[in-house]
C-alpha cells in the first residue's frame, strides 16, 4: 500500500474515532475501527509521523498524502488529549457521586505519580502480565463444563486474609467471550494491592438462551460466598463488575438479589453484592425507554439471538431482563461508566438508567460519561483505561473502607 493510500486510511479511521458514523447496520464496523484508533491513538500518531517524515525526506513527495498526514496528526493529538483528560473527568464524577471528602476514606490520598499517564506501559499495549499477581485457573463453580469455570487472581508472596472480593463478568454479546479476555488490567491492579478477584465463564446463547447467563452469574456469587474464604477472600463483601453484556448481567444480578426464580437449585443461597461497577452496559431489553436504538436492538438482536423470543409474544421476559425496570430502593451502590461515542450500546440508555437509579435507590450512584470513548474502552492498557482502572480502584477502596467502618 502506497503512502497516499495509507494516509487516506488513517485519516478515515481518525475521523471515525472523532465522530463515529451513525446507524444500526454499520454499528459494529464503526465501533471496531473507532475503538482501536481511539485507544491506540498515541501509537497511530507515532506511526503517522514516522511515515510522513520518511516520505518527506524521499525523492518523490505526495503533497496530498502529506496534507492528510498532517490532518490525521492533529486529529490524533486531539484524541490523545481527550483520553488524557479522562482522569480529571472521572475524579469529578467520583466527587459528585460520593462527596468531595471521599479521599479521606482511602488508605492514602492518590499521589500525582499515581494519577499521571503511565506512558511506559503504552509501549506494549497488549502486554497483560503482572509479576505481582498469580492466577489459579479453571475452578468449577457449577456443572456446565468449560462454561462453568472461574479463575482467581491473587497477590504473589503474601496470602490475603479477609480481603475484599471483585467478581468480573465478561462481555461478548451474550454469544461469545471468555474469562481470560476482559477486565484483566483492573483485576491485576487490584490483586497486586491485596484484593481477591474472580473472573467467570458463563453459558452462552443461542445454545443456552437467556436467563441461563444471569443464573450462572448468581451461582458464581453463591460459590464465592461459600468458598472464597479458602483463598483469603471475605465472603461477606463482593463487588461486581463487567462490560457490555457483562455490564448488563452485573447490573441485573445486583438488582435482583431477591429473585429466587433465577436461582434454580440454590434458592437459599445469598446472591447479593455490595456494589456494582458496570461498563457500557445494556440496560433496556424491553425498549421501555422508547429509544430507537433500544427497540432496534430488541427486535433485531436481543429477541432472536439472546432470549430466542419475540417481544410481541412474551413482553414480560424482556421486561424481566431489563435492569432499568428492576430498580428498587434497595439497589446496592453503583458506579456506572459509559462512553459518549459508544456505537454498540447507546449512551442514552446509561443516562436514563442512572437517572432512575438516583431517583429510586437509597444508595449512592456515581456516573462517569467519557467524552470520545467507544465501547470496550477498558479491555487493554491505554491512556483512558489507565485512568479508569485507577478511578475504580479509588471507588472500590472507598466503598470497602466505608463498608468495614459500618460493619465493625
Amino acid at each position: 500500500m502506497g503512502f497516499l493510500r495509507r494516509q487516506v486510511v488513517i485519516a478515515a479511521l481518525t475521523a471515525n474515532a472523532i465522530r463515529p458514523l451513525p446507524g444500526f447496520r454499520v454499528s459494529f464496523s464503526v465501533f471496531f475501527a473507532g475503538w482501536l484508533t481511539g485507544e491506540l491513538a498515541p501509537q497511530v500518531l507515532a506511526f503517522t509521523a514516522a511515515d510522513a517524515i520518511t516520505h518527506a525526506t524521499g525523492r518523490r513527495r505526495d503533497p496530498l498524502g502529506l496534507a492528510l498526514a498532517g490532518a490525521s496528526a492533529a486529529g490524533l493529538l486531539f484524541l490523545v488529549d481527550q483520553a488524557r483528560r479522562v482522569g480529571t473527568e472521572v475524579e469529578d464524577a467520583l466527587a459528585e457521586g460520593i462527596g468531595l471528602d471521599y479521599v479521606e476514606q482511602l488508605d492514602h490520598a492518590p499521589t500525582p505519580a499515581e494519577l499521571a499517564v503511565p506512558w511506559r506501559k503504552l509501549v506494549y499495549p497488549f502486554r497483560l502480565r503482572n509479576d505481582q499477581v498469580r492466577v489459579e485457573r479453571n475452578i468449577a463453580y457449577n456443572d456446565h463444563g468449560k462454561r462453568g469455570l472461574l479463575d482467581i487472581y491473587l497477590p504473589v508472596g503474601r496470602p490475603p486474609e479477609g480481603a475484599p472480593v471483585l467478581l468480573q463478568v465478561h462481555g461478548g454479546g451474550w454469544t461469545i467471550g471468555k474469562k481470560e479476555e476482559q477486565g484483566i488490567p483492573l483485576m491485576q491492579h487490584l490483586a497486586a494491592k491485596g484484593w481477591v478477584c474472580v473472573a467467570i465463564n458463563y453459558r452462552l446463547t443461542p445454545r443456552d438462551p437467556f436467563p441461563a447467563q444471569v443464573i450462572d452469574v448468581k451461582q458464581a456469587i453463591a460459590w464465592i460466598r461459600e468458598h472464597i474464604g479458602s483463598y483469603g477472600g471475605n465472603p461477606d463483601y463482593i463487588a461486581i463488575t463487567g462490560g457490555s453484556a457483562g455490564g448488563h448481567l452485573v447490573s441485573l444480578a445486583a438488582l435482583t438479589a431477591g429473585d429466587t426464580s433465577w436461582q434454580p437449585g440454590f434458592e437459599d443461597a445469598d446472591a447479593s453484592v455490595q456494589c456494582a461497577v458496570p461498563h457500557y452496559g445494556i440496560y433496556d431489553f424491553a425498549g421501555s425507554t422508547g429509544l430507537k436504538s433500544a427497540i432496534l436492538m430488541r427486535d433485531r438482536f436481543l429477541g432472536p439471538r439472546v432470549l430466542k423470543k419475540r417481544w410481541e409474544c412474551d413482553p414480560e421476559a424482556f421486561e424481566d431482563a431489563s435492569p432499568i425496570l428492576r430498580i428498587t430502593p434497595d439497589a446496592p451502590d453503583f458506579f456506572v461508566l459509559h462512553g459518549a461515542h459508544d456505537s454498540l450500546a447507546h449512551v442514552d440508555q446509561a443516562r436514563l438508567f442512572v437517572e432512575k437509579l438516583r431517583r429510586v435507590s437509597k444508595r449512592t450512584v456515581v456516573y462517569a460519561e467519557l467524552p470520545g470513548a467507544q465501547h470496550a474502552f477498558d479491555v487493554f492498557p491505554s491512556i483512558r483505561s489507565a485512568h479508569i482502572v485507577r478511578a475504580i480502584d479509588r471507588y472500590l477502596h472507598w466503598h470497602w473502607n466505608t463498608y468495614r467502618r459500618e460493619h465493625t
